[in-house]
């Protein structure tokens, strides 16, 4: 039995109608490409075509933590397949580069965005001490060991499924997406390993997921990792609309309201509110879509906000504080108010690199953004957040809260959330703080 790989799968000279089915199209044997390991198990006497074996000569210095060794040990148990789930600055980079070391093969690593991307190639590049290749960002050079993005990697699936025995896919309920999936299907590496913050998916799509990639083999929360993670302490702050923004609250806020009532609507997540905009498409529900925004908009901007802003920048003077907001407008108004640097999706890359190496030098102290340090960039020396405004996702809110959690000797850490009094945002703030501690061994 012979099998090779071709265009995100596995074809064969024999099969079995099961793993590997008759095409009579090409007069041969086909399956999806996520089913190499299972076909090597499978059959005996193999000619395999599909990857050029070779060890890499890499080693590392890195000392890991139980919980990260314990985690590498189940995921090895389930066949070197699944996912780790660890909260924002618990280590889930190093936990992957020390997983490269184990298997020693060719490896992708694949992040939602170009400064993840770089922030891996520069790590494995500094702890492995080999040259790393990078698809995506306007580079496209394949080594052994190999960084892209989950747009790169979902493009040249057909050609690169066959190149890596080993996939990291960081934040990786990204591939949970319907195009992102063809990842996992059309790479024939039987190796895999999962990282994110936050696993689970309002639409579920995880379990999906699971099939390709392996399920959940690790977890661990916040509230189980004291001596590895920063004190920390998360306020809520109600702050008081102006009398004329409260009038225009309530009336837009009704107006959202009664036509959710009138048609019977539920809003308890992301998919309920996605039936609320296909069912808008009517001058009734144009409006309550108008009015929702109103009021969210009201809620979110509050003028008193920005005067409550100025006493926190005040108090924490001198330390590092991230300011988040939900749009940009907010972001570019706080920067202009305060005269500290704003980072957006508009910013370019070079002027994002610019203010985190800054921000990390200490020569500003501040940084204004809206969505942009959500997910995945390193600020490793944040103490302080101040939420201006926010989705109702947990999984922003824990990645939000991971950016001040990296410890440093004598570090308190604090997350203020800034929420308008009498509005929906209070309902807003507790669905994304479920699950958090409000902070662990932390001092008023």
């Amino acid at each position: 039995m012979e099998i090779y790989y071709k265009n995100g799968t596995i074809i064969s000279d024999s099969g079995d109608n099961n793993l590997l089915q008759y095409d009579e199209r090409i007069k041969a044997y086909r399956a999806p490409a996520y089913k190499y390991p299972f076909i090597i198990k499978k059959f005996k006497d193999i000619k395999d075509n599909v990857f050029n074996e070779k060890k890499l000569d890499i080693s590392s210095n890195i000392e890991l933590r139980p919980y990260q060794k314990k985690s590498l040990e189940l995921w090895s148990k389930n066949d070197y397949s699944g996912t780790v789930v660890l909260p924002t600055a618990a280590g889930k980079t190093i936990l992957g580069i020390y997983a490269i070391t184990m298997l020693k093969v060719s490896t992708i690593v694949i992040a939602p965005t170009i400064e993840l991307i770089i922030q891996w190639r520069d790590k494995l590049r500094n702890l492995l001490n080999v040259d790393i290749g990078q698809i995506g960002g306007g580079e496209k050079e394949i080594r052994d060991i190999t960084v892209s993005t989950y747009d790169s990697a979902y493009l040249m699936a057909d050609r690169l499924g066959n190149k890596f025995k080993f996939i990291i896919a960081d934040e990786i309920h990204h591939m949970s997406s319907e195009s992102y999936m063809q990842i996992a299907k059309m790479y024939a590496s039987p190796y895999r390993l999962g990282l994110t913050a936050t696993y689970e998916r309002t639409d579920k799509m995880q379990e999906i997921l699971e099939n390709y990639m392996g399920g959940k083999v690790f977890e661990l929360g916040y509230e189980e990792l004291n001596d590895y993670i920063s004190n920390y302490k998360i306020v809520r702050i109600p702050v008081e609309l102006s009398e004329e923004d409260e009038k225009e609250y309530e009336k837009n806020h009704q107006i959202f309201i009664s036509y959710l009532r009138s048609r019977n609507i539920k809003l308890n997540g992301n998919m309920d509110f996605e039936k609320f905009i296909m069912t808008s498409w009517n001058p009734e529900g144009k409006e309550a879509l108008m009015a929702w925004r109103k009021a969210r908009s009201i809620a979110f901007n509050a003028d008193k906000k920005i005067e409550y802003l100025k006493y926190l920048l005040s108090k924490h003077a001198g330390e590092k504080t991230i300011v988040f907001s939900e749009d940009t407008n907010t972001a570019y108004l706080i920067s202009k108010e305060f005269l500290v640097p704003a980072m957006t999706y508009m910013t370019p890359g070079r002027e994002r690199k610019k203010y985190l190496e800054m921000f990390k030098n200490g020569e500003i102290t501040v940084l204004a953004t809206s969505r942009i340090l959500d997910e995945g960039v390193d600020v490793p020396d944040a103490s302080v957040a101040i939420i201006m405004s926010g989705s109702g996702s947990t999984r922003q809110f824990r990645q939000r809260l991971g950016r001040i959690l990296r410890p440093s000797e004598g570090k308190s850490s604090y997350l203020y959330e800034l929420v308008s009094a009498g509005t929906a945002e209070y309902g807003t703030s507790r669905r994304r703080r479920k699950g958090v501690p409000v902070g662990i061994n932390d001092n008023p």
